[in-house]
């Protein structure tokens, strides 16, 4: 075999091996998730931690000029020399494909989190309209706190330093019940592709090469703590987007900040209503008008901040990470999102909420 064909072979070769991989999530829980990972992603956040700005940002803005820069200086060799061309690209595609599981991606290939916590994920309509109800009791109590009168949307006073320094308080309390959500070494970003970030519909990400959370700081501020929190969760080691959701609202809720805790409930609130409209409108326009208009005001705060993004960019990469998803062990794409409901419904039948 010539050396040159190494790195595509190894491409083959990496991808029969997460074929079998999936077939085995307690082997990737103890010796990735909770062995190799772990350390990996606590050295690479003490290291990236030190800069101010995020570093996985301006890695990849380097790399697309980089790669627009190739295309660019072999424009004239391309019909004489496509295949070493191609080879080249297929090379490259290997080494990121090796990086991108070895230091997070195999996250996608453990053991599911209702099994680790022992949670159901069948639930009827009669126990959606139940935990709603009880969601609307305790967001409308928060959102009492925080505001003069009821018809108030909740307006966050804290600054968004403030915000990301307070967000280990809530994870030091669900690690005390559930170690394995402890978290070490703050590393949270504003984003430096927020507009980017919101015409492509997305209020934060992982850089799962630096292991930064990436915050689109443009979005309305009472939905930082829960998009923080979620990020989190990508951080030590949940890939999984309904897990990491439900992870994030524990955060949120059991932190000491009445922010946090607002923003926590209200997106559960609305996860919960979302899921009851789709399944009962009836059963919806009954319960509705139980929520604060002040709750309801926040929630057409961030439909309108959305609204002015909206553009075929959006459509396409919502079309191109759904099937990404698919591809990495969430079957129901970006629907996998609202799937956190499932959790949150079957974990507080036996837990106070």
């Amino acid at each position: 075999m010539k050396s040159k064909y190494f790195l595509a072979f190894f491409l083959v070769f990496q991808i029969l091996v997460l074929k079998i991989l999936a077939h085995f999530p307690e082997f990737v829980e103890q010796y990735y998730s909770n062995g190799i990972f772990p350390i990996l992603s606590v050295f690479s956040r003490t290291v990236f931690s030190v800069f101010p700005f995020s570093v996985g940002d301006v890695a990849y803005i380097a790399l697309v000029l980089l790669i627009i820069r190739w295309f660019w200086s072999n424009r004239k060799s391309w019909k004489t020399a496509w295949r070493d061309h191609l080879l080249s690209m297929v090379n490259c595609i290997s080494i990121f494909y090796f990086l991108f599981h070895f230091l997070w991606a195999l996250n996608y290939y453990r053991q599911p989190l209702s099994e680790k916590m022992q949670i159901e994920t069948e639930y009827s309509d009669e126990d959606l309209i139940h935990f709603t109800e009880k969601l609307i009791v305790k967001t409308n109590a928060i959102h009492r706190q925080l505001v003069l009168n009821d018809s108030l949307k909740v307006v966050v006073q804290n600054s968004t330093d403030s915000i990301y320094k307070q967000t280990l308080n809530g994870y030091k309390k669900i690690a005390n019940r559930y170690p394995y959500y402890q978290f070490q070494e703050l590393s949270t970003k504003n984003s430096l592709l927020r507009v980017p970030l919101s015409y492509m519909g997305f209020s934060g990400y992982l850089n799962p090469f630096t292991n930064e959370a990436q915050l689109n700081n443009l979005v309305p501020k009472y939905n930082l703590p829960s998009t923080i929190t979620h990020e989190m969760a990508h951080q030590i080691g949940y890939a999984s987007e309904s897990e990491c959701n439900f992870i994030g609202f524990l955060s949120a809720i059991n932190n000491d900040d009445l922010y946090f805790k607002y923003s926590g409930y209200s997106f559960a609130l609305k996860y919960c209503l979302n899921s009851l409209k789709l399944k009962d409108e009836q059963a919806f326009e009954k319960i509705i008008p139980k929520v604060h208009k002040g709750i309801l005001l926040n929630y057409q705060e961030s439909q309108d901040f959305w609204e002015q993004y909206q553009s075929p960019i959006e459509i396409a990469f919502h079309l191109f990470y759904d099937n990404f998803l698919k591809l990495n062990q969430q079957k129901d794409g970006i629907d996998s999102y609202s799937k956190f409901v499932d959790l949150m419904i079957n974990y507080y039948k036996t837990e106070e909420l």
